[in-house]
């Protein structure tokens, strides 16, 4: 794909508010040939500035306006785990809900039912942390934000820092029971 087409395809994209994208996603919007010659096609375009990796598969548009809006990090984050059930919760959640005093500086924290890792971009560090809990138990214990990821209940978020064994000490445990 040239470098042109490629522009004006993720130009169209960006408009309507995507700017991270998956192999996957990269593969259906340039319609290559084969896999090498998407390969190929991705390789330049990073080179070129058009496109960055962001992490194992996943890419971000580099000439979007919105890269550098408050959303990207968890962007980026539900790209590398899609498919899987992912939260922000610990520290990163706690902080938002006033439970600990010290707020993540570019780090978020997600629990996933993916495979636990650290991603470290431009944007932030992603830090996921993976959980056992089911599916239902998930569901009961996270809320619907208008972010690109769910958050843990204030409740979920203290019972995941406790579960993974992480330092409580920064917690206002008063805190924790109002609402």
């Amino acid at each position: 794909m040239n470098q042109t087409t490629a522009i004006q395809k993720l130009n169209q994209l960006d408009q309507q508010g995507r700017y991270v994208f998956s192999y996957r996603d990269l593969e259906k919007i340039f319609a290559e040939d084969s896999k090498r010659t998407l390969h190929a096609s991705l390789s330049r375009l990073v080179k070129q500035n058009i496109l960055e990796r962001v992490g194992r598969g996943a890419y971000l548009y580099a000439l979007s306006h919105k890269k550098k809006g408050p959303d990207t990090l968890e962007l980026v984050a539900k790209t590398l785990r899609r498919g899987e059930y992912n939260y922000v919760s610990l520290e990163s959640a706690l902080s938002e809900y006033g439970v600990i005093s010290q707020i993540p500086m570019d780090r978020l924290t997600v629990m996933t039912t993916g495979r636990k890792g650290e991603y470290k971009t431009r944007y932030g560090t992603i830090e996921f942390t993976h959980t056992k809990r089911s599916v239902s138990e998930i569901v009961q214990s996270i809320k619907t934000t208008k972010r690109p990821l769910r958050m843990a209940t204030k409740q979920a978020a203290w019972r995941d820092l406790k579960r993974v064994g992480r330092n409580t000490h920064l917690v206002d445990k008063d805190m924790l029971n109002e609402d």
